[in-house]
């Protein structure tokens, strides 16, 4: 038992050891960089508030959404606050200005986070749907995978041509050069990844798991996860010279031998430190390796924050 709470003590403190390093970090260095102080005008329709025949895709920082679907996830609470990583839906998080969600299903197409479940894969391109009804120019970027330990849904893929096929943006590694205003009025790149189906091929409706990468790592310590986070982002090549999406997590993960196992007080360790981030990868020299940055319970500044070097880039300030 001693030895135990021994451990409990030391994980305490290590904790807070790291949000005192990521809290010095912004008081020593800040958290201003090109384009931080840009405001859209309308988070609902930020990239049409852009130019849209000069944006190009790869210049893009696309706000994202880490276990999108997950607003009414399990039981409420009972097993919801053990994985709920977002508070709203996903038609609330595309209005909030979210521009790529994280989508994760199991056999009979209801969205899941492990064990727990949610509502059908349905309700999400439905919401989607009726974004994309009420804008004209926003895309979307629409992960959707086989969660770990569960099996493809049958038919899946030819399921999300089914429901989305005028809007996609087939599969073409041309599309990085390409601006917003020539993709239109396809405005989505949906990414399949299943665990044994076929992969989606060149020149298809969907995008396989090679367009769309990252460097995930299983810690609830803020500190590393930045680090690791600054790490494997200045390992890419820059936006301009790659053809794939990379994807960068404002997030941290709880862990089953610490006592706060909650999703919402743990990743909050890091969720304040977004625009440190990105302020740390213009410093580091390497900003032009920002792509997808997601968040657990997305808000208006986090999406500000990745619009704002958007901006910059569309202005040649970044």
């Amino acid at each position: 038992m001693g030895a135990k709470l021994s451990k409990q003590v030391q994980r305490r403190k290590g904790i807070a050891d790291e949000k005192k390093v990521l809290g010095d970090l912004i008081s020593s260095a800040g958290d201003q960089y090109p384009g931080c102080d840009y405001r859209p005008a309308d988070r609902k329709t930020w990239m049409s508030g852009l130019e849209l025949t000069k944006l190009k895709l790869h210049q893009i920082v696309w706000p994202g959404t880490h276990d999108s679907a997950t607003n009414k996830i399990g039981i409420r609470f009972v097993s919801r606050p053990f994985a709920q990583c977002q508070s709203c839906s996903i038609y609330r998080q595309l209005v909030t200005g979210a521009r790529l969600l994280d989508i994760r299903v199991q056999e009979n197409r209801l969205v899941c986070h492990g064990i727990l479940t949610t509502y059908s894969v349905d309700v999400v391109i439905d919401n989607l749907k009726r974004f994309l009804s009420e804008t004209e120019s926003e895309l979307v970027i629409l992960e959707v995978r086989t969660e770990f330990g569960h099996e493809d849904p049958p038919g899946f893929d030819k399921y999300l041509v089914e429901k989305l096929g005028d809007v996609l943006i087939h599969q073409d590694d041309a599309v990085f050069d390409k601006t917003v205003a020539e993709l239109l009025p396809r405005r989505v790149i949906c990414v399949w990844k299943p665990r044994k189906s076929p992969a989606p091929k060149a020149g298809e409706p969907l995008w396989n798991a090679g367009h769309l990468k990252d460097n995930w790592i299983d810690t609830d310590l803020p500190n590393t996860k930045f680090e690791s986070n600054m790490k494997h982002l200045s390992e890419q090549p820059p936006v301009g010279k790659r053809k794939y999406f990379y994807r960068v997590e404002n997030t941290v993960t709880p862990q089953a031998d610490n006592p706060v196992v909650c999703v919402r007080p743990v990743t909050e360790r890091i969720h304040g430190y977004a625009r440190l981030f990105i302020s740390q990868a213009f410093i580091r020299g390497f900003a032009d390796r920002l792509q997808v940055f997601s968040t657990d319970f997305i808000d208006g500044d986090f999406v500000d924050a990745c619009v704002g070097v958007t901006h910059a880039r569309l202005e040649g300030k970044a």
